[in-house]
């Protein structure tokens, strides 16, 4: 039987409320569990306003278009992530600036950011990697000193924490995914999240076509058709009520690999998952990275565990290797996570024996041909 690398736990709940939903004759952008999901999702993570969006995607457009980022300006981003993060930059008519990775926990490195400042430098988008988030406190304390804005890219991280806090806590805006492979899901959808009521206000007004409140169908801005449905959040209000359970699962399942792939990693043939001190992990993807004495090419790994009927991903590209944004520069600890890291079955419907399973696999591929 395949192993799926990723999949949703959708159960009752969700569909008696996505039924509801839809008798109700409320099925667009408006409906009973939208602000219900907004408001749920905000709390959650100890943020005042929730602004539910159509995707991570355009979560982060938003973002960046309501700090008034635009042609002319630079965003810090970090060079390992998924494209969203760079091309919603692009999308305003900035321009994105990469940043390499810090080596213990594959997130941006804070310590690369003075170097990379310009006087066009607007805002950075630190990425909470695999559900680890990054270091925020020196990341923050760079942004003050230039006057930064800083839009967390959570989309991996429902429910991580750094010092005790929430991801999503630390910036004037975070943004969310719910895509199908997260850890609550809405099926597509997303949501900025902020303390400053203006701004939420704002990225309301852009997210519908930039209407102006209480006067419709005028339009003081150029704004987006970036909305939720109310089947969505119906959906997302029923996730939200599992989601201390579903990260008790993920930790779980990396406890299991941990135990499992524990003696490849002693020798040196895997490297397991960043957990740093100041980090509560919720392992969105179980994510490894292979030693240089694996017997196997990352690739080709990749090929054997799907003849097995086992699925699994490769780490993202660099942004940098990506034609519309490469440059000569080199980020070497990036590109060397990018060529050696695989995210094995993270889903919080995998089984003991299939985390066994799995293990096994990659124990007996380990010394293939040696």
């Amino acid at each position: 039987m395949r192993i799926p690398v990723a999949e949703p736990s959708i159960g009752e709940e969700e569909v008696a409320n996505v039924k509801a939903a839809v008798e109700s004759g409320w099925v667009s952008s408006i409906g009973e569990y939208i602000p219900q999901f907004e408001e749920g999702f905000a709390a959650y993570c100890g943020i005042r306003h929730g602004v539910a969006a159509s995707s991570g995607t355009t979560a982060l457009h938003l973002a960046l278009a309501a700090l008034g980022i635009g042609s002319g300006d630079e965003v810090l981003i970090p060079s390992l992530t998924f494209i969203a993060t760079a091309n919603t930059v692009t999308f305003t008519g900035a321009t994105p600036v990469c940043i390499d990775s810090h080596p213990e926990y594959w997130c941006i490195d804070p310590e690369r950011i003075e170097s990379k400042v310009t006087s066009k430098t607007r805002a950075i988008i630190p990425v909470h990697l695999y559900g680890h988030p990054c270091d925020m406190e020196p990341i923050i304390e760079a942004a003050q000193a230039h006057h930064l804005y800083v839009i967390e890219d959570a989309a991996e991280a429902h429910g991580a924490e750094y010092r005790g806090r929430r991801a999503g806590s630390f910036s004037d805006i975070a943004c969310f995914s719910f895509f199908g492979n997260k850890i609550i899901t809405t099926g597509e959808g997303g949501m900025c999240l902020t303390n400053d009521a203006g701004l939420a206000q704002r990225i309301r007004i852009l997210r519908d076509h930039g209407t102006t409140p209480g006067k419709p169908y005028w339009h003081d801005v150029v704004g987006f058709n970036y909305r939720m449905t109310n089947l969505q959040a119906a959906l997302g209000v029923a996730q939200l009520g599992k989601i201390d359970r579903f990260i008790e699962i993920k930790r779980q399942v990396a406890g299991w690999y941990g135990e499992y792939l524990g003696e490849l990693s002693r020798q040196g043939l895997v490297q397991l998952p960043p957990k740093m001190p100041w980090a509560r992990s919720v392992y969105w993807m179980y994510s490894i990275l292979l030693g240089e004495g694996f017997a196997l090419s990352r690739n080709k790994l990749i090929e054997e565990l799907r003849e097995r009927e086992i699925e699994t991903r490769p780490f993202f590209y660099p942004v940098h290797f990506m034609p519309m944004y490469r440059t000569e520069e080199r980020f070497p600890i990036a590109e060397d996570l990018s060529r050696r890291g695989i995210s094995l079955p993270s889903s919080v419907k995998l089984s003991h024996e299939d985390v066994i399973r799995v293990s096994e696999a990659i124990s007996s591929l380990s010394r293939m041909g040696l």
